[in-house]
């Protein structure tokens, strides 16, 4: 079998993770988890996103998760679990998930012959996924995949998401960023969230944003005007290079065409959940 060209796994992962990321900023999913105790905001995506290890406490939650403020997790982790249990957060999670996705997509959309082929596509690419050092990936391949279609597409881009998210983390470890340093150098870029949401969700304090900008200027990452350098654009373009190379495995699994066409059915979809308000503008760009 040939392997995708260079890039197309990215592009691929690109389409398919709005799909499991626009629970995020739903109300629905955050509704189903405020249902069972947890407090809206931070707890509710500590809690949804760390339910597939189990009742971890913080320290689990801040190595996995890599550029949360650890005082910030400890707030709300192991807290959770005395409200809740793991179990309850997935299933509320799920029901979350097939919410949203129904607002958002349409009822027609559920179970078209493009979301049944899309979720097929998505669960063979993860059948070349590696449990090995990928905690997030490793916890949600143990969950069971969804009987509809819709749900088991979310899923399968949850694992997607997660298995590359593992191998990105192992990439900005070898190039020396610490998690507040990732998050700088990524709002830099403009095509992310915006500092005021990283602070908000991840816990940092201004101060503490502005004093590792300062300290990414002064190592030429970053100019006086908080955009990258040249030296910054190249690290982090170094990063989603071996980023790809650890994710690389379901693209080659699924094969050049396979993974091109999941990546235009997922962007079709991913297209539609951005039209319908899935990801709200004011919480992207430098800001």
């Amino acid at each position: 079998m040939t392997s995708p060209e260079a890039g197309t796994g990215r592009r691929c992962h690109n389409a398919v993770s709005p799909l499991h990321a626009s629970v995020y900023f739903a109300p629905e999913a955050e509704d189903e988890l405020t249902a069972l105790g947890l407090e809206r905001g931070a707890m509710v995506y500590l809690a949804s996103r760390a339910a597939p290890l189990g009742a971890v406490g913080a320290g689990t939650v801040t190595a996995t998760f890599y550029n949360f403020n650890h005082e910030h997790v400890q707030r709300h982790i192991p807290a959770a679990w005395t409200v809740t249990t793991p179990e309850d957060v997935l299933t509320a999670r799920l029901r979350g998930a097939d919410r949203t996705l129904r607002r958002l997509l349409g009822k027609q959309s559920l179970t078209s012959t493009e979301m049944i082929e899309a979720a097929e596509l998505a669960m063979h690419a993860t059948e070349a996924c590696r449990r090995e050092a990928r905690p997030l990936y490793a916890a949600n391949a143990g969950l069971p995949v969804p009987e509809e279609p819709h749900l088991a597409l979310w899923h399968a881009a949850t694992l997607l998401r997660e298995h590359r998210g593992d191998g990105h983390l192992a990439a900005l470890a070898i190039a020396g960023l610490s998690g507040i340093e990732a998050l700088v150098l990524h709002n830099a870029t403009g095509a992310g969230p915006t500092s005021a949401l990283f602070m908000r969700t991840r816990g940092w304090t201004a101060q503490q944003w502005n004093a590792v900008r300062e300290d990414l200027r002064e190592r030429g990452l970053l100019d006086a005007a908080g955009n990258l350098t040249q030296a910054g654009s190249t690290l982090r373009e170094e990063t989603e290079v071996l980023t790809d190379r650890l994710d690389a495995a379901p693209y080659d699994h699924l094969g050049p065409a396979a993974t091109a066409r999941l990546t235009e059915l997922a962007g079709g979809f991913s297209r539609t959940l951005r039209a319908a308000g899935a990801f709200p503008a004011v919480h992207f760009g430098r800001g």
